[in-house]
């Protein structure tokens, strides 16, 4: 905003020659009083907004600053869950390949015995927490 050409001190103070066939004083002043008045609520009002302003400024970056960690954060936790699971799995099938043909390999007939496919066991996922 541009500088503002007077103050309300300078409006108040002002004086005015008066002449033969003048303005009248008294309906001058009046005048005068009622746009100190205008003045005064203009700069409170000015002030209000600066200070809405630089709180509403703060508050940006620090949402800005929460926002681009939060995205971070969260895409640590879900790889590693994958991973955690897909290496149980992987283990799954490497004790199945190892100790699955030695524990029970033969059945009855002497054939080995079928192979079964990967079945994955129940989670309860609420006992199971996730890092």
């Amino acid at each position: 905003m541009d500088e503002l050409n007077y103050t309300t001190q300078e409006i108040l103070n002002q004086q005015f020659k008066t002449k033969m066939r003048g303005y009248d004083p008294e309906e001058v002043d009046e005048y005068l009083d009622n746009i100190i008045r205008d003045y005064e609520a203009m700069q409170k009002e000015i002030l209000a907004l600066q200070e809405e302003n630089d709180h509403l400024q703060a508050q940006v970056e620090k949402l800005q600053k929460i926002s681009s960690a939060k995205p971070q954060e969260a895409a640590q936790p879900k790889s590693a869950t994958v991973t955690n699971f897909d290496i149980l799995k992987r283990l799954s099938n490497l004790e199945r390949e190892v100790f699955g043909s030695k524990l029970g390999a033969d059945n009855e007939n002497g054939q080995p015995a079928p192979r079964r496919a990967f079945v994955e066991p129940e989670v309860d996922k609420e006992a199971t927490r996730l890092f």
